[in-house]
């Protein structure tokens, strides 16, 4: 059987690809995203989101859970396509197209790591984001913005929490991505009357609170529904 060889394509352009991950946690009821700090120049010391450029003969998605799991160490997690950006002037380098992504996991799952061609990295609460390299202001903001959008019609909050959560902690979540409080009592309505969780049939001390019942999502598949 004789095999098709891969073709040069004719086209002279120097384009690269690379992805760009935001990262959201919550940490002690606020929202953080996870930054590394750069050593390139000329962005030396300033702050970035974990990314990276496709290997060659690598899928974009396939790029973005590998550099997730670099960055992270976890891959089982929440995490979709966020958008395109590729304004020509975005890298000093040359032409560099950022396929970002976001991803959702609970903190207590996750040790922090960072690569030899990074300074540091580090959670950082999302109201005190500092002066970003390249355009990953935008990146930013745009995630959350999604994320917000997303929590109101998706049971996706499932990858923010642990497996045994209470509806205190549910709502807390919420309210850390909205930046605003919910009516406990209509929140609570709501959420056990759209049938996305169930009682593990136990409770548990949550700070210096009496003991709260634990709940658990009946699954993790995105499920469309309205929440808010």
């Amino acid at each position: 059987m004789v095999q098709n060889k891969a073709k040069k394509h004719p086209s002279k352009q120097s384009v690269k690809v690379a992805v760009d991950n935001v990262i959201f946690t919550i940490i002690s009821g606020e929202l953080h995203i996870l930054l590394i700090q750069m050593k390139k120049k000329p962005y030396t010391n300033l702050w970035a989101l974990p990314g990276g450029l496709i290997r060659t003969g690598e899928d974009i998605d396939k790029a973005a859970v590998r550099i997730l799991k670099e960055e992270t160490g976890v891959s089982d997690v929440y995490l979709e396509q966020l958008y395109t950006f590729g304004k020509a002037s975005r890298d000093p380098f040359g032409r560099v197209i950022s396929v970002s992504y976001f991803a959702l996991m609970p903190n207590s799952e996750m040790k922090l790591r960072t690569l030899k061609r990074y300074f540091d990295v580090k959670w950082c609460k999302f109201k005190d984001l500092p002066k970003l390299a390249y355009d990953h202001d935008e990146i930013a903001k745009y995630a959350k913005q999604r994320l917000e959008w997303k929590i109101e019609y998706t049971n996706v909050v499932w990858s923010l929490l642990p497996s045994h959560f209470s509806l205190t902690e549910l709502q807390e979540v919420y309210e850390a991505i909205l930046g605003d409080q919910l009516d406990k009592r209509n929140f609570r309505k709501k959420i056990l009357a759209l049938n996305l969780i169930e009682s593990i049939g136990t409770k548990a001390m949550r700070g210096a609170h009496r003991p709260a019942a634990l709940y658990r999502f009946k699954t993790k598949k995105q499920r469309i529904v309205e929440i808010l």
